[in-house]
C-alpha cells in the first residue's frame, strides 16, 4: 500500500476531490495548511507573504493504483503556474480500521 499526500491551491481541492472520485477513490483526507516553496512566498508591492495558504489531500491506495490516483490528483490540480504544488508517494505498512480492529484496505 502507499499514502499518496499531495499540497495543492485551495481553490483546485473540489477539482482533485471530484477527479479521485471518477478514477474511483471515493475516500480521501483533507487539511488546510501553510507553506511555501522555491519562491519563498510571494512578494505583493513592499509586502513578503512567505506562507501560502494551501490544502493536504491524502489518500491511501493499494501499489497498482498509484499511477491512477497520482494522475488523477496532478490532472486536477494542474493551472501550469508556480504554486500548483507537489506530490509525495510513501510506503505504508499496515492499515487497521478502529471500529473492527480489521487490518488492510
Amino acid at each position: 500500500m502507499k499514502m499518496i499526500r499531495a499540497i495543492i491551491r485551495p481553490e483546485k481541492e473540489e477539482d482533485v476531490v471530484k477527479g479521485l472520485e471518477s478514477a474511483g477513490f471515493p475516500s480521501v483526507t483533507k487539511m488546510d495548511v501553510f507553506g511555501r516553496g522555491k519562491q519563498k512566498g510571494i512578494q505583493v508591492g513592499t509586502a513578503v507573504y512567505d506562507e501560502l495558504a494551501k490544502t493536504m489531500i491524502m489518500v491511501v491506495v493499494e501499489d497498482p493504483m498509484v499511477e491512477k490516483a497520482s494522475g488523477a490528483i496532478a490532472q486536477a490540480a494542474k493551472t501550469g503556474n508556480f504554486g500548483d504544488g507537489k506530490i509525495f508517494i510513501s510506503t505504508v505498512e499496515q492499515v487497521s480500521t478502529i471500529r473492527t480492529g480489521k487490518t488492510g484496505l
